[in-house]
């Protein structure tokens, strides 16, 4: 940790400036060509300042320090930027020492290194970050992360690197934007729908004037059924003299100008405008485009060491993501009801004040205060057994093949974890624990969620 003066840049049209000790430059190639300073405040036109940022973070200098913007609503904006610059000195001061901080913390001290500990360190630095994914016109996927086209440039699908991360548990998902769908050969979003023949698949289809015979269900061209001025049906050679009665007419009829087939409803066809495959609507690639940040399993994972197994890099814990927790538990509980067996106890864990203290010891101290922890919760827990986290303070073990007295032993050991919490510092920290023992203790009809709300109640 630094005590250097905190180097702070400005970029406008005026010498105006928010702070006294800010160098002003007047466009991005006079800053670019100076030693890199500690935080960047854009107050130009929007357009510059979506320029700007772009050009920053694609900076290897720049890619994840602090960058402020004035024009912050701006969707291009908040996804590249810290928002608005502080009010006061003091406050920007706090900014980045806090900034500062993490970066020593990320990663065991290792700078980033590749796209993906980038991402992450641009999220970790900023907990648990933002990574938004926009509408992007020119791209054939229709949407786009900017943050992840910044710090990769085109050499680096930016989708498919998020995808990635989220199948490892790493991010979050904070908001469904749109649902698309895509070309399977090409992976294109840029779609024609397109009404075609039924029997041929022909483009060249026309609506056309028809009517349908009460008296034998024959539909067809209207010019079929007019004979001498009156209409007969072509197929019965009944006089059709009423309408309503006799005849209708359909609401929708096409006639196909290549082979002639005359039908009621044309086929749909997707048609991809950069490769030219054909499809079915529903044999479309379906793609959810969300906006991220960094789950539990990220922000742990972070501040361990990139290098280590994303799924189970606590080792001993055995570490899930909570909706991979929600699914075996509720597995277990179906093969409970069915056979009342195997036996597991569920324990839930919460550290109170665990927040508050680690706030007050600030990043290292507190990292250091996690890492004993999660060496105590090894100890008392086995290989086979699952663990996941909900919020910052709570944790869950699913004990298998665990009776009440094995519960009990886990709860004893688990608790010595409080003399960890001796001192001044951390005397505001209180571990609560509860459990439930299956299928003893279950309640009808209990699904993972109910039972571990029902837990979470207990804890407090």
């Amino acid at each position: 940790m630094t005590d250097a003066p905190l180097r702070v840049a400005e970029i406008g049209p005026g010498p105006a400036s928010l702070y006294p000790q800010a160098t002003h430059f007047s466009d991005l190639a006079a800053l670019l060509h100076t030693t890199p300073f500690d935080a960047v405040v854009l107050r130009a036109s929007l357009e510059d300042n979506r320029r700007m940022l772009r050009e920053l973070r694609a900076t290897p200098s720049y890619r994840l320090a602090p960058l402020f913007c004035e024009t912050s609503d701006d969707a291009v904006v908040s996804a590249l930027s810290d928002g608005p610059a502080p009010s006061t000195s003091a406050q920007l001061q706090t900014h980045c020492q806090t900034w500062r901080e993490r970066m020593a913390v990320f990663n065991n001290g290792r700078p980033p290194e590749g796209i993906e500990a980038q991402v992450l360190a641009y999220l970790w630095l900023r907990t648990p970050g933002k990574l938004n994914v926009l509408r992007a016109v020119d791209s054939a996927q229709l949407y786009s992360y900017p943050l992840v086209d910044c710090l990769g440039g085109d050499t680096v699908n930016g989708q498919a690197l998020v995808r990635n991360l989220v199948q490892r548990n790493l991010l979050d998902s904070t908001a469904l934007v749109d649902r698309i769908r895509l070309c399977r050969r090409c992976g294109s979003g840029h779609l024609n729908y397109v009404d075609v023949c039924v029997e041929c698949t022909s483009l060249d289809i026309q609506r056309q004037a028809s009517l349908h015979c009460f008296t034998c269900g024959h539909i067809g061209r209207q010019t079929e059924f007019l004979k001498d001025g009156v209409l007969v049906c072509p197929n019965c050679v009944t006089r059709l003299r009423h309408i309503g009665t006799d005849y209708d007419r359909p609401l929708e009829n096409y006639n196909c100008n290549d082979c002639q087939a005359f039908f009621v409803d044309a086929d749909v066809e997707a048609r991809c405008l950069d490769c030219g495959e054909r499809h079915q609507p529903d044999e479309l690639q379906v793609r959810e485009m969300r906006d991220y940040q960094l789950s539990e399993t990220g922000l742990l994972t972070a501040r361990q060491g990139l290098e280590r197994n994303t799924d189970h890099y606590f080792g001993g814990l055995a570490m899930v993501g909570a909706n991979t927790f929600k699914t075996l538990l509720d597995w277990q509980l179906e093969l409970i009801e069915r056979h009342q067996a195997p036996s597991f106890a569920l324990l839930g864990m919460r550290f109170a004040n665990l927040g508050v203290t680690l706030a007050r010891l600030g990043p290292q101290r507190g990292h250091a205060l996690l890492d004993a922890l999660i060496e105590r919760i090894q100890v008392a827990i086995r290989d086979t057994d699952r663990c996941t986290r909900t919020s910052e303070d709570q944790l869950w073990v699913l004990l298998m093949y665990t009776d009440q007295a094995g519960m009990a032993r886990v709860t004893e050991r688990l608790n010595q974890i409080g003399e960890l919490f001796v001192g001044q510092d951390l005397q505001d920290i209180r571990l609560h624990t509860a459990g439930c023992v299956a299928p003893a203790e279950l309640l009808e009809k209990e699904s993972a969620e109910l039972l571990m709300a029902r837990l979470a109640g207990e804890l407090g």
